[in-house]
Order: structure tokens, then sequence, then C-alpha cells
């Protein structure tokens, strides 16, 4: 997402405000919202406010999130509300935070990053699409992807402009007098030879997985090179990494499901966390838990709440908005899988 919509109205960005003086405006946002608030708190507010600059920029940003709580489903602003209110004071600058949070990163989940409101073709946050393209090629569409299809007499181009798909190119591409294929991405070009193969587009790097036939990566600034059925590779504008066996995943995605062998638990959340439209949490302590198993990614919730069925977490937070995965307190994680 944007910066710009990341952020709050507010008069300064946020590295520049304390985070002591962040908290104390969640207070202050909490103690309004509570219904509870006399003439005398709002007095005080007014007096908090006109004493230092930075608190009238954090309050500023506080309105801002005013606004912003009215746009978040019910029962998660009134519940964060009301969790908050009234706790210890190192508890009310952490959970005031977590306030400050909560609502951008529900947003956040709800909407399009730019490439995807532009695109010929889209998907949203947890949205699978599957579309057969002119020529026959058919294009599974994973999560968060967006893709632009130019095809006329002389090429056949698709460009990946953010997300993952999966392409089988048509059986009989072979006998009829068909212009290449050309997969675009941020970082330069592949060309399939009569193949089932898969493509995402990293932050700083295309991987491409081959599952049969064969795939000719083409960085923009390097040297090309051929993958074969069953590997897997990334490539950088100038570099391709050595090239590995391809991950079952970049296909099962298509089916609805992720297949976790003894996976990081930290990444198997940045996994889910891409189908999923609020907001996940998880823990340091746990993250470095080995999990195997496979997850539906049609239901993130139902698939988080195996983890605490073979794991030492449990599940909190106010699901689905917000999902929080924290080490149970009775039960220690070390060693655990």
């Amino acid at each position: 997402m944007p910066a710009a919509e990341s952020l709050p109205l507010g008069a300064a960005a946020p590295h520049t405000l304390d985070p002591a003086i962040l908290g104390e405006a969640a207070d202050w946002l909490v103690l309004l919202q509570s219904g509870e608030a006399s003439q005398a708190d709002r007095d005080g507010l007014a007096r908090w406010r006109a004493l230092d600059p930075a608190h009238e920029a954090a309050w500023l940003r506080a309105e801002g999130l005013l606004r912003t709580f009215g746009q978040v489903p019910a029962p998660l602003g009134r519940s964060t509300l009301a969790r908050l209110r009234r706790p210890g004071r190192r508890a009310a600058m952490g959970l005031g935070l977590i306030a400050l949070l909560v609502p951008m990163a529900w947003l956040g989940g709800r909407r399009a990053p730019w490439p995807t409101w532009t695109a010929d073709l889209s998907t949203e946050t947890g949205q699978r699409k599957t579309v057969t393209l002119a020529d026959g090629t058919l294009l599974h569409m994973n999560t968060r992807t967006a893709v632009d299809i130019a095809f006329d007499a002389s090429a056949r181009v698709l460009i990946l402009r953010s997300g993952e798909i999966l392409l089988t190119s048509p059986k009989d591409a072979a006998n009829r007098a068909l212009p290449p294929f050309e997969v675009r991405t941020a970082q330069g070009s592949l060309r399939p030879l009569g193949t089932h193969y898969a493509v995402r587009q990293m932050a700083e790097a295309t991987r491409v997985s081959v599952f049969s036939g064969a795939v000719a990566l083409r960085p923009a600034q390097g040297h090309p090179m051929v993958l074969r059925g069953g590997e897997q590779a990334s490539f950088t504008a100038r570099d391709i990494s050595p090239v590995g066996e391809a991950d079952p995943n970049a296909q099962l995605w298509g089916q609805g499901m992720l297949m976790a062998r003894e996976m990081r638990l930290g990444a198997l959340l940045d996994e889910l966390g891409r189908y999923h439209r609020g907001m996940l949490r998880l823990d340091p302590a746990v993250e470095d838990l080995a999990v195997t198993g496979a997850f539906p990614l049609d239901d993130i919730p139902r698939s988080l709440s195996l983890l605490s069925q073979t794991l030492p977490v449990r599940l909190g937070g106010y699901p689905p908005y917000w999902i929080t995965v924290d080490r149970a307190p009775d039960r220690r994680p070390d060693g655990a899988h």
C-alpha cells in the first residue's frame, strides 16, 4: 500500500513522534470513545494538546483514526476499545498503539494495490481465478495478482504486474502458426517451451517453477537459461539463482491448499497472510516452531485453528479481522513439531 494511504491525518510522519506521546494520544482516544468522558476530561485533553506541538500532531492522527474506526466492522471497533478501557499505564500504551494500527491493517487487507486497480485481469485478497486466454493458454491467478495481456499478430505477451500465476500451454500450440508466448516481469521475461509452470513476482526477484516441459529465463540484463520440468529458480535483472527442486506449493495453491514440511511457523503465517483480509500477528517466541501439515487457503481462521491442535500455541484477537498466535501459557515450544 502506498505510504500516503497508510498514514492517518497528522502533521508528522510516524517516525517523528515519540511512542510515549502516541500512547498518551491513544489513551485520550479510548477515553473519549468510552462514553464516560466528562467536560473536565475534554478540558484536560485541550490542555494536553496545547502543551506541545508533538501532542497536537499525535492527536490529529488520532482524529483521523476516529474516522477510520467508522469503516471497521462494528464488533472489531467496539471490542478493541472495550479491551483498552482503563488498563495499567504500560498496558495502555501498548494496547493503545495497537488500536492505532488495527484499523489501518484491516483497511490495508481490504484495499487492492494500484497495479490491481488498473490491470486487465486481477484478483483481490483471498481470491483465485482461472481464465482461458485467446490462444488456449490456461491461466490460473493466485491471490492479489494483476496481469496485462497484449496479443496481436506478431506477439503473445502476458505482463505479470504483481502476485503469482500458474500457466499451462495449449496442447496444440506447436501445430499452430502462433507468435511466441512471453511472460514479462519486473526483472525480465520468460518463454515457455510447451509447458506447465508457475511464476511469482517477489519483492526484488521473479521465481519460476517448472512442472513439465521447459521455460527459458531471460533476465533483463543477464544471460538466459533454460529450466526443465521439476526445476525452480529465481532471477533478478542481472542474475539467476542456483537451480533447485520445484516447490509443490507453487501449484498446490491452484487446488486451494498449502503444504508445510518442517516449515517455520513464521514463514507459514507469512504465506497464509497473503490470503487473509485481516491482520495476523505472531508471537516472536514461537515463530521458529516447525510445522508439518496441509492448510486450506479458503478459510484462514480454520487453518490457524489446526495449529493449536498440534503446537503449543493459542489463538486470540478478534477473528477474522485480527488474529493473534501466541505461545500457550502452560506449554513450552522448545522442540515441538
